[in-house]
């Protein structure tokens, strides 16, 4: 299933989505102007290893933050800003802009922790802003209940498009890295499977859950469905 939009309205412009995505794309757009040496090195600087990660060392730190910027191809690139895209209107909209940002970070560092905590030998830099964004949907997840998600489907290579609920959407996307992050658990191949940080996925959902009801406390909001007003 790829989604292409959501049914809930924006009533402001999301300044800062906006932002992300376009910090998102410089740093990408600098990571195809580097060569494969200094590509190496640039993500092994700036993406978040677990090994070299010490809770109590803040020189430490800085790939925590730096590592939801980065992005291993043109594919996971798109994909994350596409997500981003389709839901982070609706998150920043009912925060707040300023919220929104430090929701957006914080979300993305305890994906990051939930990775290497999970994983704390590994030496494969873990990056993306998959991490940062579950959290997004987490908090989309518990504050647009009743949208839906218009979603392509292919079908013995037909277009398919339906109307999924977002509960059951955003919930069996979180379903899915829960399995699949249980299952990396009993493999020898790496918690990381198929070069898939899941443990940052399931911790920023968990995340963005928890910490989306305080960031949107005391701002009163409507969701605007479709086909009517509910109070929100």
């Amino acid at each position: 299933m790829f989604p292409i939009k959501d049914t809930v309205h924006s009533r402001s412009f999301p300044v800062v989505m906006w932002l992300i995505i376009i910090a998102n794309t410089l740093v990408f757009m600098l990571e195809l102007s580097l060569g494969p040496y200094r590509l190496e090195r640039f993500i092994f600087r700036y993406g978040l290893v677990p090994a070299r990660f010490d809770l109590f060392d803040p020189f430490t730190w800085m790939p925590v933050f730096t590592h939801m910027f980065l992005h291993g191809g043109w594919v996971h690139f798109l994909s994350n800003m596409w997500t981003l895209f389709i839901f982070g209107d609706n998150v920043e909209d009912r925060m707040g802009s300023g919220r929104f940002l430090i929701f957006y970070l914080m979300g993305g560092v305890l994906a990051g922790l939930a990775q290497a905590f999970i994983d704390p030998t590994s030496r494969i830099p873990a990056i993306g802003a998959s991490g940062a964004i579950a959290a997004v949907l987490g908090a989309y997840f518990l504050f647009f209940p009743g949208s839906r998600v218009i979603s392509f489907i292919p079908v013995f290579f037909l277009p398919w498009f339906i109307e999924i609920p977002s509960v059951i959407y955003l919930g069996f996307w979180f379903i899915s890295q829960l399995f699949s992050g249980v299952a990396a658990l009993a493999t020898t191949s790496g918690i990381a499977g198929g070069g898939v940080a899941w443990w940052a996925h399931i911790g920023g959902f968990v995340a963005g859950l928890l910490l989306a009801r305080p960031f949107a406390a005391g701002r009163r909001y409507r969701v605007w469905y479709p086909d009517e007003f509910f109070p929100y």
